[in-house]
């Protein structure tokens, strides 16, 4: 019962670097918004927009590899981490030439036909590309992190980094032209090179933070040797292509509905329904960086205790628990769902002229359902994707994913043109079930683990229930739904009492 406090006091931790570096980028949102131009957010856009696939790529799935031969070769670990390493560096170094090659043709692709601010293209695409490869750098040395169980650090490293961002960003938007308006002590020097409300200085920051990080890691890095095995690291390439494919197809499947909503509906409400969907999913990603902070603690816990003779009732057990707080998170949300919503996109109403304008956003409020179990259900595929990562069967997490990306192309095909962004949130929830089933299925044939199928179902069921009641019964009331909350969380308690006192008193 230990183990599993342990686990669960490192996954708080993880949590908690998480929420607050999304903290922190929800308030540079609307700074963004106030002080750089219009057209910031497409230069965002442009730029960040391939930045998930670029870095699976640069990972090349060794990250989860590395924990997997850390378990496999225990009596060679420093091998494991420097063909881990090495390959990351290796495809880093290759994508950094390439693209240093071929940089006109990239910020001409970058700038989408914008013929103008081609030397500020420039400089945005080679801030980013520092951005890619220092963070594809840091990726095998945070691993080790998190292999050896300390997460303080971790957490110490990336709030480090995210609270250099913020600063840096109010500095430059702020700082430097609060200095310059007020003639203070080299007021003169920077105002000979500053550029007000330049967007190239969020680029800047986030390069200087990413640089700050590989410092930071450096006790870490320097551990890494120019020492390769070659007979490992053919291997480890064969346990890893399948998870680089299955990152990729993972990666597509997350924005693809977006890309084609934006294509298959009308040009005339395509961008404002477009806007509509990702606005509001929004708010089911609550519930990703509990999953995200999850996945960070739980991906060395199961590889460490592999070996363990009863590591299938722990991840049973652990697989429970979570299920039980991603159920409770669904509840809490949906119950709070339009005080966030009034955060995130304004009140539903507002008066003009006399006159009731309602919020547009609003409407789309009823995606925020589906996403949720759409995250719960993927959530529950992460946990369950162990049996075929300690096995070495990783083409199955390529199978899942394949399918779960066919799915979402057919289903949106056939849908959107009917029922918009609707039919978008319910085949990701489509997508995920059917990837967490499958998992489960081909998992229990090949790699059985005691998962208690029967409880975990309950609890889905129940927050499936008291979500319906709370959104379309009772129309989002917020006692009610707050009330169904409270019965949920009593009840998981009231049957879980016993195995949670029983942990916490070690």
């Amino acid at each position: 019962m230990s183990t599993i406090k342990k686990f669960a006091g490192q996954t708080a931790i993880y949590g908690l670097s998480t929420i607050i570096s999304r903290m922190i980028y929800f308030v540079l949102t609307p700074i963004y918004t106030r002080t750089l131009p219009v057209n910031a957010n497409g230069v965002f856009t442009s730029v960040y927009g391939s930045a998930s696939i670029i870095n699976a790529i640069l990972a090349f799935g060794m990250e989860t590899t590395y924990f997997r031969y850390l378990q496999k070769r225990s009596d060679n670990k420093q091998q494991v981490y420097n063909n881990a390493f090495g390959v990351v560096i290796m495809v880093s170094v290759i994508f950094l030439v390439f693209c240093v090659l071929f940089l006109n043709p990239i910020v001409n692709y970058m700038q989408a036909g914008v013929t103008k601010d081609h030397a500020d293209y420039t400089f945005y695409v080679k801030c980013f590309l520092v951005i890619l490869v220092l963070d594809a750098f840091c990726v095998i040395p945070f691993a080790r992190i998190r292999a050896e169980g300390r997460p303080i650090k971790y957490a110490i490293i990336k709030c480090s980094n995210i609270g250099l961002v913020m600063m840096l960003n109010l500095f430059f938007l702020f700082g430097v032209p609060f200095i310059i308006n007020h003639h203070l002590p080299s007021a003169a020097w920077m105002a000979g090179w500053y550029r007000p409300n330049w967007v190239g200085y969020v680029f800047l920051a986030n390069a200087i933070a990413s640089g700050l990080t590989i410092l930071l890691l450096l006790p870490e890095i320097l551990q890494m040797k120019l020492k390769f095995d070659g007979a490992m690291l053919s291997e480890m390439f064969a346990y890893s292509w399948p998870i680089l494919i299955a990152n990729i197809s993972f990666i597509i499947n997350e924005s693809l509905d977006k890309v084609m909503l934006k294509q298959m509906l009308p040009q005339s409400i395509a961008d404002t329904h477009v806007g509509i969907y990702g606005t509001c999913a929004k708010i089911a990603l609550f519930l990703s960086i509990f999953v995200q902070a999850f996945r960070l603690g739980a991906e060395p816990f199961f590889f460490s205790h592999a070996k363990n003779k009863n590591s299938g009732e722990t991840y049973a057990r652990i697989m429970t628990y979570f299920v039980i707080m991603v159920a409770v998170i669904c509840v809490a949300l949906i119950a709070n769902v339009d005080i966030l919503a009034t955060v995130i996109v304004g009140k539903e109403t507002h008066e003009v002229k006399h006159h009731i304008v309602y919020n547009p956003f609003w409407q789309g409020l009823g995606v925020v359902p589906p996403l949720l179990f759409g995250y719960l259900s993927l959530g529950i595929y992460m946990n369950l994707s162990v049996w075929y990562k300690l096995s070495d069967q990783t083409r199955y997490g390529l199978y899942i994913s394949g399918i779960g990306a066919v799915l979402t192309v057919i289903l949106n095909w056939l849908l959107i043109p009917k029922y918009s962004y609707m039919a978008s949130a319910w085949i990701s929830f489509a997508a995920y079930a059917t990837m967490m089933v499958l998992s489960y299925l081909w998992g229990q044939k090949n790699y059985p683990i005691p998962y208690n199928l029967k409880k975990n179902l309950a609890y889905i069921i129940v927050s499936v229930l008291f979500v319906f009641l709370s959104f379309s019964v009772f129309k989002r009331n917020i006692f009610v739904g707050n009330g169904l909350l409270l019965l949920f969380a009593a009840g998981a308690y009231y049957f879980e009492r016993k195995e949670l006192k029983a942990i916490f008193k070690r």
